[in-house]
C-alpha cells in the first residue's frame, strides 16, 4: 500500500466508522485524458450492505475532512461507491467471508511461476489465501496480493437475484 493511500485511510477509516461503515478499498485513479483523478472510496455497512443514501452522506462527511487535510496535490473528484457485486477483495476477512466463490488474485510478486490465478476461494488462515485452480490448490501470500477481486459470473448474478 502506498504512503499516500495509507495517509488517505488514516484520514477517511476513522470517519466511516463513526458513521457506521466499513472502508473497502481507497484508490487514486488517473484520468486517462489528464483531466486530473478520481478518489475512488468503496464502502459497505458490517452487514455488506450499502445504500445510494449512506454513499452520499458518507462522501459529505469525508468531502469536508479532505477540504481541511488537503492530502492530494492536483484536482481531483471524490467517487464513493459501494464494493458491487464482483467487488474487490482487498480485507482479510474478505477472503473468509466469500470462501467457495470464483475469485482472481493477481500478484505483485510471482508465487509457483505464477503472478495470476483464477479460481474457487478456499479461504485464507494467517497470511495464506488457498484458491483451487483447476483442481490443483495454491496457497498465495496475502501480503503479495496486488489486486484480487469476485469473478461476475452467471451463478453469481443468479444468488444476487434471489436476495
Amino acid at each position: 500500500m502506498s504512503s499516500q493511500i495509507e495517509k488517505l485511510h488514516n484520514i477517511i477509516d476513522p470517519i466511516a466508522e463513526a458513521l457506521g461503515y466499513e472502508i473497502v478499498r481507497i484508490a487514486i485513479l488517473n484520468s486517462p485524458t489528464g483531466g486530473g483523478s478520481t478518489l475512488q472510496v468503496m464502502a459497505e455497512r458490517p452487514d455488506g450492505t450499502m445504500t445510494i443514501e449512506d454513499c452520499a452522506k458518507l462522501s459529505r462527511e469525508i468531502s469536508v475532512i479532505l477540504d481541511v487535510e488537503d492530502p492530494i496535490s492536483g484536482e481531483y473528484m471524490l467517487e464513493v461507491s459501494t464494493p458491487g457485486i464482483d467487488r474487490p477483495l482487498t480485507r482479510r476477512k474478505d477472503f473468509e467471508n466469500f470462501v467457495g466463490y470464483e475469485i482472481k488474485i493477481e500478484l505483485s510478486v510471482p508465487e509457483n511461476d505464477r503472478r495470476r490465478f483464477r479460481g474457487k476461494l478456499l479461504g485464507i488462515t494467517g497470511d495464506l489465501v488457498r484458491i483451487n485452480v483447476d483442481g490443483e490448490d495454491f496457497d498465495v501470500d496475502f501480503n503479495n496480493i496486488n489486486r484480487s477481486k469476485i469473478v461476475l459470473t452467471d451463478e453469481l448474478l443468479a444468488l444476487t437475484s434471489n436476495q
